[in-house]
């Protein structure tokens, strides 16, 4: 019999489990042959005062048994004792102890006994009483005394199975002798000091035995000197216990108790499962595997709920992998992959019953729900799978996902004491799961929510070319209320608007979704951006009203920051107004970046009662216009001038696309987890060339409307859409006859030829026409009806001193009068190559029948 030669040996002087205990050396007869420092500190009494005396003297459980060997024959009939019993100091208190009397035998078959105590209270009780007096009653203890060249000369019987080293090899020899090697040689080395300095000492080791288990044993060895009646050194006696249960448990212990920590520090499901599978490994199994239900992994879907019966297995998702085996792949399913079940798997049962499933002996046999999966059984066969659990991850009565638990290297099997604890420790991990999963499901809510809120794609027609970026906080933070759109309106126009509403989460995503609503309705009112935003503003406070009417119900994000800015192609000029909200950054042709003083304004919902100003800038054609949300350009550590400064050095870069310039912002935002979502609008302006665009100022007469629509028919003849000419002439006709019946002055018309055709007559009366249903006897009244049947749609907007009624006809439709009053259009295709057919825009009008006589009573 022999024992591995790799022990490890570990010194820990302030570990006084054993060796602080009183250790009494005993003949037959009851008579102390040696005695302890401990001794002497527990029950006053010196070596000098006990050796070659009864031990009778402090152990009153032997006053009436004539020796030893008779008390441990008569109590237990055998050879090694344990038990509470009283110990008596030399002031003649008595103490409560637990008492090991352990039998010695030397090399010629004569015994000694030693007795171990440890005391409950008093002198000298250690602070690890309660673990020493569990190991001197229940654990194995391996004892040998050594001489003063430390040769064995009396041992147990427990010590051969502990260290693997048969009595006959071991009598006579130092422990070097009976196995050689450094890490033997570095404890004697221990063993010396303890003889000449007399302190005890205790070790740590881990051994493999050739005789049991191929799994480490961890054990605990003490070394405290023997003293003989004048207090000199007589040998040295070692007392080892195999404390590798012990240990694990307290270890296991010590993992449950950091669990609700270290579980409990992210709100992503993910990643929690594979804080639990790292937990988990080695202390509870040698391969851990987390697989979420499909609706905990992706935060979405109906939950799975215990009871389940005759429906199919529920889907599962890797979320947590972790193995004794570094680096080294124990299953075909990474993280974030779906898995695969077997039908016969013991997920059947454990939807069912709610209950864990223990195997601790695995079988592929024929027959067993594992060989019914070929690949499944060849994993197992590769990886040495001997022994597995299966643990649900419970809330409530819902299934969150299970755990996997396997043993490849450690050959006991799973017991029901491994299963409580596993189970205790995936219920602790259930909780922080649940919060991370209902977490999960509101972010994934607000992230749908935003993103159908939010424009999938960017129209700025031919007024700018537009690209743009959000970046949400980060997932503890929540979704944001961050907006931005690129509205086409008349006249060529674009209006650009980025907000930044209040707080996180479902609410700010909802109110982001009404604010943009609201935004697009008060734009195609045309409003200047002064008065769209007291409008707007108006809606703000109506929100914050109506939910501080519904105390009851979850508080609505309120309070907005918003930039809105209007751009002409025409005359290359830019309307902007903010409320509350960071200037734009405009880049020149030349990569010089400016911050215009916009007015900044009181954020919306403030109810402040302060007025908007809009401010008027002329933009070079090519010009950069950046709009963007605080979370860009501010952050914990740096300001917003230090961001701005940053962001104004990522676009001055002349000639790289908007596209490429939105890129590198981002890239050069701060490196740490944005505190806010952070929102960049990027429009590279464009200008209409003046062939595009025709103009007349018409005077009130009775040739004006004869001679609008000349001058349209003849320049659509020019711009080669005469196709277009007779709805054009129809529509102008309509219009400049509104203008000259209902104001006194001069009548401007204006064609603007760009994705589509805008036909706009001006005018010096602020009175904006509205559509009606004539009556049949009607002579008026159906003016407005046939525009918006020739074009795809029309409207008005206040200009300084007067209004524009305005109408678009798509450039590849055109309508005949017949046609208009059936409501049929003419497919034509555009004339140059440039004059694409534009994209359904909102507000667009469709024709309606209207009959011919609205036709005839048009012309």
């Amino acid at each position: 019999m022999t024992s591995a030669a790799d022990i490890t040996i570990s010194d820990q002087p302030n570990t006084h489990v054993i060796s602080e205990s009183p250790i009494a050396m005993l003949d037959d007869e009851g008579t102390v042959i040696a005695w302890t420092q401990a001794a002497q500190r527990v029950v006053g009494y010196s070596a000098g005062d006990m050796v070659g005396r009864s031990a009778e003297a402090v152990l009153p459980f032997l006053e009436k048994t004539p020796t030893i060997s008779a008390f441990v024959e008569q109590d237990r009939g055998r050879n090694d004792w344990a038990g509470t019993k009283a110990l008596r100091h030399r002031s003649r208190r008595i103490l409560d102890t637990v008492a090991r009397v352990s039998a010695l035998r030397g090399q010629d078959g004569s015994r000694r006994w030693l007795l171990s105590m440890s005391a409950a209270a008093g002198p000298g009780t250690v602070a690890d009483g309660e673990e020493q007096r569990v190991l001197l009653a229940r654990a194995p203890v391996g004892i040998v005394v050594r001489d003063l060249r430390l040769r064995c000369t009396w041992t147990n019987d427990a010590m051969e199975s502990l260290d693997g080293i048969p009595p006959e090899r071991r009598f006579g020899r130092r422990l070097t002798d009976a196995r050689s090697d450094a890490k033997t040689e570095a404890f004697e080395a221990v063993m010396r000091q303890v003889l000449a300095s007399g302190t005890p000492k205790v070790h740590e080791y881990r051994a493999w035995l050739a005789t049991g288990p191929s799994r480490g044993h961890t054990m605990r060895a003490s070394c405290f000197r023997l003293q003989g009646a004048d207090g000199q050194a007589m040998g040295l006696c070692t007392i080892s216990v195999d404390v590798t249960e012990s240990r694990s448990a307290r270890d296991r212990l010590a993992v449950l108790s950091q669990a609700g920590t270290r579980l409990g520090r992210s709100l992503d499901v993910m990643q929690t499962g594979q804080d639990l599978a790292d937990l988990a490994v080695p202390l509870f199994a040698d391969i851990v595997a987390v697989d979420l239900e499909q609706s905990v992994a992706l935060g979405e879907g109906p939950p799975v709920r215990f009871g389940m019966t005759g429906e199919r297995l529920p889907s599962l998702r890797r979320a947590g992998m972790s193995s004794i085996r570094q680096g080294e792949s124990e299953c075909p399913w990474l993280r974030g992959e779906p898995i695969r079940v077997p039908p016969a798997s013991p997920l059947t049962d454990i939807v069912g019953t709610g209950r864990s499933h223990l195997e601790p002996i695995v079988d592929t046999v024929p027959g067993t729900w594992i060989d019914q999966d070929p690949a499944l059984a060849r994993k197992v066969r590769n990886t040495g799978t001997r022994s597995l659990m299966i643990v649900p991850i419970r809330a409530r009565r819902t299934l969150l996902g299970v755990v996997l638990f396997v043993r490849t290297e450690d050959p006991a099997p799973f017991q029901e004491v491994d299963l409580l604890l596993a189970e205790e420790l995936v219920g602790r991990a259930a909780q922080s799961l649940d919060n991370a999963r209902q977490y999960a499901r509101e972010q994934t809510t607000a992230l749908a929510l935003q993103r159908n809120l939010l424009p999938h794609s960017l129209r700025g027609g031919t007024a700018v070319e537009a690209a743009s970026r959000y970046l949400p906080a980060d997932i503890d933070l929540g979704v944001g209320g961050d907006w931005f759109d690129v509205i086409p309106l008349s006249g060529a126009r674009v209006a650009l608007v980025v907000g930044d509403v209040v707080g996180h989460g479902l609410n700010a995503a909802a109110t982001m979704g009404r604010l943009r609503t609201a935004v697009h309705t008060l734009a195609d009112m045309e409003l200047p951006p002064d008065e769209l935003l007291t409008r707007l503003d108006d809606t703000v406070q109506r929100l914050a009203e109506d939910d501080a009417e519904a105390p009851e119900e979850a508080p609505t994000a309120v309070g907005a920051t918003c930039l809105y800015a209007v751009y002409d192609p025409v005359t290359r000029k830019c309307t902007m107004a903010g409320a509350g909200h960071p200037p734009p950054a405009i880049v020149d042709p030349q990569g010089r970046v400016t911050f215009p003083a916009l007015p900044t304004g009181t954020p919306l919902g403030i109810g402040a009662g302060v007025p908007f100003e809009s401010v008027e800038l002329e933009l070079a054609e090519g010009s950069l216009l950046a709009l963007y949300t605080d979370g860009l350009v501010e952050t914990r550590d740096h300001d917003i001038d230090e961001g701005m400064r940053r962001l104004g050095t990522a676009l001055s870069q002349p000639g790289r696309s908007p596209e490429d310039l939105c890129t590198s912002a981002m890239e050069n935002s701060p490196s740490q987890a944005p505190c806010d979502d952070a929102t960049l609008l990027l429009v590279r302006t464009r200008s209409l060339s003046p062939d595009h665009v025709a103009s007349w100022t018409l005077a009130k007469d009775r040739t004006t409307v004869p001679l609008a629509r000349h001058l349209a028919a003849s320049q659509l003849s020019e711009w080669g859409l005469e196709s277009l000419q007779d709805s054009t002439q129809l529509i102008v006709s309509e219009l400049v006859t509104n203008a000259l019946r209902h104001s006194s002055g001069p009548v401007c018309l204006r064609l603007i030829r760009h994705q589509a055709l805008s036909c706009e007559v001006s005018d010096s009366e602020a009175c904006f026409p509205r559509p009606r249903s004539p009556r049949a006897t009607d002579e008026n009244g159906r003016g407005l009806i046939l525009v918006s049947q020739l074009s795809r749609r029309w409207g008005s907007r206040s200009i300084p001193g007067g209004k524009t009624v305005w109408a678009e006809v798509d450039l590849a439709t055109a309508f005949s009068p017949a046609q208009a009053a059936v409501g049929q259009p003419v497919q034509e295709k555009p004339d140059h190559p440039s004059l694409l057919p534009p994209s359904s825009s909102h507000g667009s009008t469709p024709p309606s029948s209207a009959g011919p006589s609205a036709w005839l009573a048009a012309v």
